[in-house]
């Protein structure tokens, strides 16, 4: 199995493929009861608006993940604009989702690995401790990709990691 990242910028038959999954996408996330996750309409945005934000913010990064030639998946990071603090967070992971076939496949953690690669900097990557799933998840990629070597912290509800992913670690 063949894992790739691409830009869905230019491909317009991207675009709409995200927007016709992101509906599974925030379905994954309302199930979770956290009220984080209201429907869109309720806070006057449309899913059409959401993707359109994405997809015009210089500082956000739309990527289609692939299995072999197929669409399974979609993330997008954002660089953050102006990096505060030291040590500065340079990228986000705002949003990463796997379609529920290719879960479990190793997928996920393959996607991730090239797209902290691809965006080498200060990273920070952000769970609901009421989605088990995801916090499982980003832990096991989290401390694989970096070795152990990122900070881990939970606040609001939240856990946080931050690590550099321009930091070589011994094998």
């Amino acid at each position: 199995m063949t894992v790739s990242v691409r830009d869905a910028r230019p491909s317009e038959r991207d675009r709409l493929w995200i927007g016709s999954i992101y509906r599974e996408y925030l379905d994954d996330l309302s199930a979770l009861s956290t009220g984080i996750f209201p429907v869109l309409g309720e806070v006057g945005h449309r899913e059409p608006d959401q993707i359109a934000r994405w997809f015009g913010d210089r500082n956000a990064f739309p990527l289609i993940i692939l299995k072999t030639s197929e669409r399974v998946g979609f993330a997008m990071v954002a660089r953050t604009a102006h990096p505060a603090g030291p040590p500065a967070i340079e990228y986000r992971m705002a949003e990463f989702f796997i379609t529920r076939s290719s879960r479990r496949l190793g997928v996920g953690r393959t996607a991730v690995n090239l797209i902290l690669n691809r965006f080498a900097g200060r990273w920070e990557i952000t769970e609901y401790l009421r989605n088990p799933g995801a916090v499982s998840f980003w832990r096991r990629v989290v401390a694989g990709y970096t070795r152990g070597s990122y900070q881990e912290r939970v606040i609001n509800g939240e856990v946080r990691q931050t690590f550099d992913s321009r930091v070589e670690r011994p094998r």
